[in-house]
C-alpha cells in the first residue's frame, strides 16, 4: 500500500490521505474545490467549483501514475439535485469520451458550504 501525495492537490486536512494506491488501483479521498496553490476555498459558480474539485483529483491521479482516462468509478455528491446539469456538463468536458461507472449522491451539505465533492477510483498506469 502506497500512500499518495501532491502539493498540487489541497492538503488533506484531517486523518486521511489524499490517495491510496493498492495492488493497481488508485482510491483517491473527495476532492472539494480548493485552489491547492492559495488554500482559496472556491464558493462561485458551480461550474466554477466542478471545474476546481476535477482539477484536484487530476492532479493527484498525475502523481499516482494514473490519470483521467483511467478512472473506473466516480462518486459525485452535490448540494443540491437540480444542479446535476451544470456539473454533468463539466464533467462530461472533463472526462471526453471515457465513460467511468458513476453515482450522484444529493446531500443537504457539504464542508465548507460547497455545493460538490468527487471522489474516485483509477487503474495505475502500467508501464
Amino acid at each position: 500500500m502506497k500512500v499518495i501525495m501532491t502539493n498540487d492537490a489541497p492538503q488533506a486536512a484531517g486523518h486521511y490521505s489524499q490517495a491510496i494506491e493498492h495492488q493497481g488501483l488508485v482510491y483517491v479521498s473527495g476532492q472539494l474545490p480548493i485552489n491547492p496553490k492559495s488554500d482559496e476555498k472556491h464558493v462561485g459558480s458551480i461550474e466554477e467549483q466542478t471545474e476546481q474539485a476535477l482539477s484536484n483529483l487530476d492532479a493527484i491521479l498525475r502523481e499516482a501514475n494514473s490519470d483521467k482516462n483511467h478512472v473506473l468509478k466516480v462518486t459525485v455528491y452535490i448540494s443540491d439535485i437540480a444542479l446535476w446539469n451544470k456539473v454533468n456538463s463539466v464533467y462530461a468536458r472533463f472526462f471526453e469520451d471515457h465513460r467511468p461507472a458513476r453515482a450522484i449522491v444529493p446531500t443537504r451539505e457539504l464542508h465548507f458550504g460547497f455545493q460538490i465533492e468527487i471522489d474516485a477510483v483509477a487503474a495505475v498506469i502500467s508501464d
